[in-house]
């Protein structure tokens, strides 16, 4: 589980490994990592405004944050920032994605207030049980049991409490309806397919959380849900993020889709003029919601 969004096998930037470590795994890691950070990159004003909304829910008393699903450590830096007395436990089940976090703590000098924590949340968080704040972002919908995981989490968290969940609602759009000649609609299309593929993998994707959250114990305090879109003009990285996310799609529906809406992403992704690092016309649309909770 890593947190932040998968457009092939869950959140919206993609991200789901539980898996070896071989060659191929080490690049399917790179991967996603440089997903990750490219959309906390291009998202970074949304993350700034949920880790303040947070923080003034939270109050002051922060000592202990945990980030569940913490892929490369978007949100354990921006908490910790928010936080400058606490210390940060980051939950993965990949040791790939921890040993890069911790790569990261050290060069911004903070691997004195990080630990990580090697586990499937799902399994329980390995004795925490004085956390302040647990942030959850684009992970919980991987997660087998929700009840369990969700009450493995609220025993983490001390009186008082404050659970975050932060989730978004699939594969962000980046195409105009007639970006490939011939196949209007194909991003739709590719949206439809991904949801009939994550119906079997992933079904707790766009839950009700706050109604998990309420049978779970939690106090819901906050749900919100954003609209983001950017337009032009965009930097750079969001065509490289457009690539990046419409290729692992590319290779989740190889097999399920129409023939020819794959040979239409591939025109996409293939370095020529309608690469989609090349384009002008993006407009990067995602749904994002969050929901805040106690615990009593």
């Amino acid at each position: 589980m890593t947190s932040s969004a998968s457009p092939t096998h869950h959140h919206g930037p993609g991200h789901h490994h539980e898996h070896g470590h071989g060659q191929a795994d080490t690049g399917q890691d790179d991967a996603l990592a440089a997903v990750l950070d490219l959309d906390a990159e291009i998202f970074a004003p949304y993350l700034d405004a949920v880790t303040r909304r947070v923080a003034e829910l939270a109050g002051g008393g922060v000592t202990h944050v945990v980030d569940l699903g913490s892929g490369t450590g978007a949100g354990t830096f921006a908490l910790l920032e928010r936080f400058p007395r606490a210390r940060a436990t980051a939950v993965d089940s990949s040791p790939a994605m921890l040993a890069r976090l911790a790569e990261s703590a050290r060069a911004k000098g903070l691997d004195d207030r990080v630990s990580t924590l090697e586990t499937d949340a799902g399994t329980g968080l390995g004795g925490i049980t004085d956390a302040d704040l647990v942030w959850a972002s684009a992970s919980l919908h991987h997660l087998d049991d929700p009840a369990a995981a969700l009450s493995g989490i609220r025993a983490a968290l001390r009186p008082g409490g404050l659970l975050a969940v932060a989730e978004l609602d699939g594969m962000p759009h980046f195409l105009p309806d007639d970006a490939v000649a011939g196949r209007p609609g194909l991003e739709d299309r590719c949206r439809e397919a991904l949801a009939g593929l994550h119906a079997g993998q992933v079904p707790h994707l766009g839950a009700d959380w706050g109604a998990l959250l309420a049978a779970a114990g939690f106090t819901v305090e906050q749900e919100r849900t954003e609209r983001l879109e950017l337009r032009a003009p965009l930097p750079d990285a969001v065509g490289r993020y457009a690539h990046l996310v419409l290729g692992r799609v590319r290779g989740a529906l190889d097999g399920r889709a129409d023939p020819a809406d794959l040979a239409a992403l591939g025109t996409l992704l293939d370095g020529g003029p309608g690469d989609v690092r090349h384009r002008e016309d993006l407009v990067v649309r995602s749904t994002r919601q969050l929901w805040l909770a106690r615990r009593s």
